[in-house]
């Protein structure tokens, strides 16, 4: 869609509804810009992920190729 087409149909919108587009587009805005986000410290993940105790053992679906 070209920008002359785009602000034609945007000219032609009343009052209040290029108000609700305007917000739209400062919405879309928000959405595209990027906050820095801060490098993970390590060790920060711990205690959060545990591990069966039988994680190594062989599954029991395999028991006929082994």
């Amino acid at each position: 869609m070209g920008k002359l087409t785009l602000n034609t149909k945007l000219e032609s919108l009343p009052p209040d509804l290029k108000k609700e587009v305007s917000d739209f587009v400062d919405f879309l805005l928000s959405k595209t810009k990027s906050t820095p986000k801060k490098p993970a410290k390590f060790g920060s993940a711990q205690g959060k992920i545990k591990m069966s105790a039988d994680f190594d053992e062989p599954l029991d679906d395999f028991k006929d190729y082994m």
